[in-house]
């Protein structure tokens, strides 16, 4: 069906037995397996001091779905222990120093190297801590000072070399024990100890081992917006550093594809080596690893572990890498998981989702949603999935001035492979979230096209009339997709055109308990947004045939609007023009927006063209102080200009505010420059994806040279003053980058 025929019905279900909303009504039966069991959680969220700080914490741990094992068990683990610490001269009530931690194993006895980890590394700690403040010498005819906590008679390096030594115990006890191998499986290790000094001052103390992660919402400007900090950087072969350190060993750093001969082997330690990998390598869901001079193991996607015997051998130790820094009046939030999260999620995404709740409870299960919901869309299985979050509401201690984390904060255990050195590649450069399926999910996908019978051609013209599917909006209409827009992350970064466009477009429909909105095999042609309602998603593993059921359930999108959760689903099925890869059914009365293919699919060709440009922009000097968001905001904000063949853009030697970046057509540059032996000419031609213009963006000109187009040009144009008005000072931005 093209864009300009007859709207269609509301849902994708089959015509049969509809409800007036179109929605298709059958009986739903319960499977055995009910998806809520895959949730662990806090049952309400916890009130405490922890190290000085009054807070709110609570947990969550989903199990992963995996077509092939669906009882897999959940190889994520979890510590909350409070009373961390304490001394023998008082009781425990009265220590209120805690340790938080979430281990992600891996390998096939990583649920008990996770298990292990989280049973013995912290009384490890605790031990160590003791033998230190044991050993710490006393003046003749003096006692140790009463403390509730041990930790307030350690120094900031004491403590962290407990911490140290604790990790490699732990290690080391996990290759001798005798119930389970872990000779290629492990668990990543990431802690967040609260506890305060002497001095009655707040501290954190954080210890990483893999590529879990710790992050940090700090309050910057009265505006109360939260920028996301990084406690901990993931311990991958992304990492200059530790790609060199794992080199030492004789061990090679390939992806998959690369072993297997399917990509090019490229040997570089160039300054834009790290920008490579990144970029290009996980684009496809297939991240550097590590493996043997000779051999096809240990294949490990991180650099750090414990556990992991085998691996040791090509540098993938337990060291962990450990911060210690102040808690401050402007530090809101504190979120402890597994990389699970982090596939498709960046820091930023993680503090604005939970800087949407009151609740640490919900802000838990809105992030490990969001999460799983985005596997479920872009892989054919998803990770186990863990998080603690922590609400700081108050400061009890003496408080410091607020502390930014820069790359000077982090400390290692050892100048020699601990310490994160100053060139250490940019918080911002670490291992990117995923935008896109992995190639593995693509040729399952391109499997299930060609099972289909149905036609899978599509005539989304260029030109459609967006008014076709505008429907009419009143102003509360137009705030709840608002809202629903801004909760849903591939609609993030959208700018106005693009948010006014979906507005418009959205259909509201309403559901019954038991209508399937999604069947599997199915050719759709909506995405929808869950607006309020509880909606199963069922699959069919391998084609299986449907008794009715829809299949196995493997989660349940949560649609509310006093929680602010509004999960967006049917978006790869739109993308690929493939057939729908779940069942998503109604578990209760409810609501959703709908958005038609055309329109998605014109807003995403937009929006990655901008994104495009963006990718080419911060490679520019005058961009390297900006984030990933101001930067994305500066694109938004360039204005399309086209010009006619020959036409001069501007001229040499005039004083200009304005940037150019080349869209489609092409331009020549001629610089002239006159010396002693006369005058010399340079003539440059500019095409897709070239700028001119850059010498603005920081003195303010004169243009290098007179720029004029060869054949008829579209130009994205951005001015001084548009960049003034969103980012401020470009000269500002990189003296404090």
């Amino acid at each position: 069906m093209g864009c300009n025929n007859s709207k269609p019905n509301a849902t994708d279900g089959a015509v049969n037995d509809k409800h007036a909303n179109g929605a298709e009504k059958k009986p739903v039966r319960k499977s055995a397996i009910p998806s809520e069991d895959r949730i662990e959680c806090s049952s309400k969220t916890a009130s405490a001091v922890f190290g000085g700080v009054k807070v709110r914490y609570a947990f969550l741990s989903q199990r992963g779905y995996y077509p092939d094992d669906d009882k897999k068990a959940n190889q994520d683990a979890y510590s909350i222990r409070t009373n961390f610490c304490s001394s023998n001269a008082a009781s425990s009530s009265e220590n209120n120093d805690a340790f938080l931690a979430v281990y992600d194993g891996h390998g096939r006895y990583g649920d008990k190297c996770a298990i292990f980890a989280k049973n013995e590394l912290p009384m490890l700690i605790e031990r160590a801590v003791h033998r230190l403040v044991t050993r710490k010498r006393v003046l003749p005819g003096e006692s140790p000072p009463a403390t509730p906590s041990s930790l307030s008679l350690l120094t900031k390096e004491e403590f962290q070399a407990a911490c140290k030594q604790a990790h490699l115990e732990c290690n080391k006890m996990m290759h001798k024990v005798s119930t389970f191998d872990d000779d290629l499986s492990g668990t990543t290790a990431i802690s967040v100890i609260f506890h305060g000094e002497r001095s009655g001052e707040a501290q954190i103390t954080v210890c990483n081992v893999g590529d879990s992660r710790a992050i940090l919402g700090q309050k910057v400007d009265n505006s109360g917006s939260l920028k996301a900090i990084p406690l901990s950087l993931d311990q991958t072969p992304y990492r200059r550093d530790e790609r060199r350190r794992i080199k030492k060993t004789g061990a090679r750093i390939l992806s998959l594809d690369q072993i297997e001969g399917l990509e090019p082997v490229v040997e570089s330690d160039g300054e834009d080596e790290d920008f490579q990998l990144g970029e290009t390598i996980d684009e496809g869901g297939d991240p550097p690893r590590v493996w043997a001079p000779k051999g096809e193991y240990p294949g490990t996607a991180f650099t750090r572990s414990l556990g992991d015997r085998v691996a040791e051998e090509f540098g993938v130790h337990a060291e962990p890498e450990m911060i210690t820094r102040p808690l401050t009046s402007e530090d809101k939030i504190i979120a402890i998981a597994s990389d699970g999260v982090f596939e498709f999620l960046t820091n930023q995404s993680v503090v604005d989702i939970c800087a949407k709740f009151d609740d640490p409870l919900e802000a838990c299960r809105a992030v490990v949603a969001e999460s799983y919901e985005l596997w479920l869309q872009y892989e054919l299985r998803t990770d186990d999935i863990t998080m603690i979050c922590v609400f700081v509401d108050e400061i009890v201690g003496a408080e410091v001035e607020s502390t930014i984390l820069g790359k000077e904060s982090f400390q290692g255990s050892s100048k020699s492979e601990g310490s994160l050195k100053s060139d250490f590649l940019p918080l911002e450069a670490e291992k990117p979230a995923r935008s896109i399926m992995s190639k593995k999910a693509l040729l399952e996908l391109e499997h299930r096209k060609s099972l289909s019978c149905m036609n899978l051609s599509y005539d989304d013209h260029d030109d459609f009339d967006i008014n076709e599917f505008s429907t009419p909006k009143s102003d509360d209409d137009k705030a709840r997709i608002s809202e629903a827009i801004k909760a849903s992350v591939i609609f993030q970064d959208i700018n106005d055109k693009e948010r006014d466009m979906i507005c418009s477009a959205m259909e509201n429909i309403s559901v019954k308990a038991g209508d399937w909105i999604i069947r599997q095999g199915e050719m759709g042609d909506k995405l929808y947004i869950a607006e309020e309602g509880r909606f199963e998603v069922r699959v069919l593993s391998n084609l299986a045939e449907d008794d009715g059921s829809g299949g196995t359930p493997v989660h349940v999108y949560f649609g509310s609007r006093s929680q602010h959760a509004h999960p967006t689903f049917g978006e790869i099925a739109l993308r690929h023009h493939a057939p729908r890869q779940a069942s998503v059914i109604a578990l209760t009365d409810g609501q959703v927006w709908a958005l038609h293919r055309c329109v998605f699919n014109r807003i995403l060709l937009h929006h990655n063209a901008r994104r495009e440009v963006r990718q080419h922009l911060r490679k520019l000097r005058a961009f390297r102080g900006l984030t990933a968001d101001e930067l994305q905001k500066l694109v938004d904000n360039m204005e399309e200009k086209t010009y006619v063949s020959e036409k001069i853009i501007v001229n040499q030697g005039d004083i200009g505010n304005s940037f150019f970046y080349i869209v489609d057509g092409s331009c020549v540059m001629m610089s002239s420059e006159t010396g002693a032996k006369g005058t010399s000419v340079t003539r440059k031609e500019l095409n897709a994806n070239d700028y001119f213009g850059e010498e603005m963006l920081l003195k303010k000109g004169p243009y290098e040279g007179t720029v004029k187009t060869v054949r008829e040009t579209k130009l994205l144009m951005l001015t001084l003053t548009a960049i003034e008005e969103n980012v401020g000072s470009l000269t500002e931005k990189i003296r404090h980058a």
